[in-house]
């Protein structure tokens, strides 16, 4: 790894924050003029967070794959959800290897594997397509020890106390 190129980047762990510091990488590469590419592998959902990345126009674009809640409360994925995480990654090879972005965010890609929507030998396989330039940054949970070490940076986010343990709701503007 050269200090003018880019590497990977995983923030991986059970606390709250790994898409929020991705798309803070992401705002900082924006304001620098870059031009960012966000794939999220499982959320469908609108968010506050995409909707400010949004404002940097053309410079920035966004990609929802997901169908929602896989593996969650023992949701089993079914044909769809892997479909969805098989299209999410060929999407994902293609931004990565044009060398169009100068940041590429996987955000829960680690999920893919643990839910077994695809292999770790795929999502290496993407992560090898990276032209030297192009940043890419991970987020998830469990991250395979296979990304850990394509990794130049791994940040573990270990949840210390949270509001919700006390039966607080998520708030507007720090958890969404």
């Amino acid at each position: 790894m050269s200090d003018k190129g880019g590497f990977i980047l995983l923030n991986t762990g059970d606390g709250k924050g790994k898409t929020t510091a991705a798309i803070g990488a992401a705002l900082r590469m924006l304001g620098h003029g870059k031009r960012v590419c966000l794939i999220q592998f499982l959320k469908s959902r609108p968010s506050a967070e995409l909707e400010s990345l949004r404002k940097f126009g053309d410079a920035v674009e966004i990609h929802q794959t997901g169908k929602g809640f896989v593996g969650v409360k023992g949701k089993e994925p079914t044909p769809d959800d892997i479909e969805a995480a098989r299209e999410a990654l060929r999407l994902a090879k293609e931004k990565i290897s044009s060398g169009d972005y100068d940041l590429v965010i996987l955000d829960e890609v680690t999920y893919i594997i643990d839910f077994s929507l695809s292999t770790v030998a795929e999502v290496c396989g993407v992560l090898d397509s990276r032209p030297e330039h192009v940043y890419i940054f991970m987020t998830g949970r469990d991250a395979h020890p296979e990304l850990v070490k394509r990794a130049a940076m791994v940040t573990e986010m270990k949840e210390v106390k949270h509001p919700f343990q006390s039966g607080v709701k998520a708030r507007k503007g720090i958890e969404f």
